[in-house]
């Protein structure tokens, strides 16, 4: 039996730039698409159409560019949320209407405030509108990991009966621990089996640092979409992020026995080109894109790189684009030192040898970062 397809839904151009301080042109919104889209994702969703005319311009932009992944478009239930999105997203290759209305009890109280039926109806109402209109639409159920799960269960029961093709059951302010939100995920599943003939999606938060870990969690407990943005970024502490979901599923897929469409040698590329759109650096020790990745400094380590990289790394970062490096520093060992020197063209005697090993050792701790250069006092390099 061939592994299990998981679709990679990717949000980094409407929840990634929800973070503050980033916006992002229609222009800036095509130009990573197409990026995205030769990064093999399955949807990317530019934006929330009807939330300002850039963002609708920006859904448009991107429904035009991109020629092989759907497009969608965020849409609260309103009727004129969903015209906005469909006029945004005209000329797109596949087009997705992605609806949502949340569903928890203090949600439908203090921010809608609507009875859980009238959220009900309202879901029912805009999906079963809305289906005409694109070729795929998605439903989501905001903050579905504090709502009742009976509850829940007949709110995507309608959606699907109205013509849902995907549900999402996101965990929106990054409440659940990952054996909790597949407990979480499976109950629901119980309770409304038509989740089976649809594509179940998982969205994760990071305000705990566990929206990677409860998005492969939900992959465990069944779900078939996970929704990313890259480099993590996104509304508060961020998404979960696309890069190490989708490496995670790759190194360990003896265990989760699914594939995805990633090209991951585009990963790199992409990581870097949305930093440089948002404006937003990558943290050094950032998994999988970060300087420090795939970065060995500490004395034992390098000599067991140099010896066979699989001592120390689980990951090909050539693979990815990315490139591994043994930086000299207070942590260095004799090997690695040794080797920089023959990768610089310096020959030297043993005697020399000792002598620089010791220079540098003396200058590493001292100084955050010490070069060949350094160590030699220009005379040799």
């Amino acid at each position: 039996m061939p592994p299990r397809r998981i679709t990679i839904f990717d949000t980094t151009l409407r929840d990634g730039e929800q973070s503050p301080g980033i916006v992002l042109t229609p222009d800036e919104k095509a130009e990573a698409a197409e990026e995205l889209d030769r990064l093999g994702l399955d949807v990317i969703e530019p934006g929330f159409a009807t939330s300002s005319p850039g963002d609708f311009e920006g859904v448009r932009a991107v429904a035009r560019t991109v020629k092989r992944a759907t497009v969608a478009s965020l849409a609260r239930t309103r009727k004129e949320d969903v015209d906005a999105s469909v006029e945004a997203l005209q000329g797109a290759h596949r087009s997705r209407l992605h609806v949502f209305i949340a569903t928890s009890a203090l949600h439908m109280e203090k921010k809608l405030g609507l009875e859980p039926e009238e959220v009900l109806e309202q879901a029912r109402w805009t999906v079963g509108y809305a289906a005409s209109l694109a070729d795929e639409v998605e439903f989501s159920a905001e903050d579905a990991t504090r709502s009742d799960p009976a509850f829940l269960a007949r709110v995507c029961r309608e959606a699907i009966r109205a013509g849902a093709t995907t549900v999402n059951l996101p965990d929106t302010v990054g409440y659940c621990l990952p054996e909790e939100h597949a407990a979480f995920l499976s109950e629901v599943v119980r309770n409304c089996p038509e989740l089976a003939t649809v594509a179940l999606s998982v969205h994760c938060h990071n305000d705990l640092g566990l929206a990677v870990a409860n998005t492969l969690a939900g992959v465990r407990a069944g779900a078939t979409q996970v929704e990313c943005t890259v480099n993590g970024i996104g509304e508060r502490a961020g998404n979960a992020a696309l890069e190490e979901v989708v490496m995670a599923l790759r190194v360990r897929r003896d265990e989760f026995g699914v594939e995805t469409g990633v090209d991951v040698g585009q990963i790199g590329v992409t990581s870097a080109l949305v930093s440089r759109l948002t404006g937003y650096a990558v943290q050094r020790n950032k998994a999988i894109v970060g300087a420090n990745a795939f970065a060995h400094e500490a004395g034992i380590h390098q000599d067991g790189m140099l010896k066979d990289t699989a001592t120390y790394q689980i990951m090909d970062p050539a693979e990815l684009g990315l490139t591994m490096t043994l930086p000299l520093g207070k942590h260095s060992g004799r090997h690695a030192f040794t080797q920089a020197c023959q990768d610089a063209g310096i020959e030297l005697s043993v005697e020399q040898l000792n002598a620089a090993f010791a220079r540098f050792k003396g200058l590493a701790d001292t100084r955050k970062a010490v070069t060949l250069y350094d160590v030699f006092e220009k005379e040799v390099v």
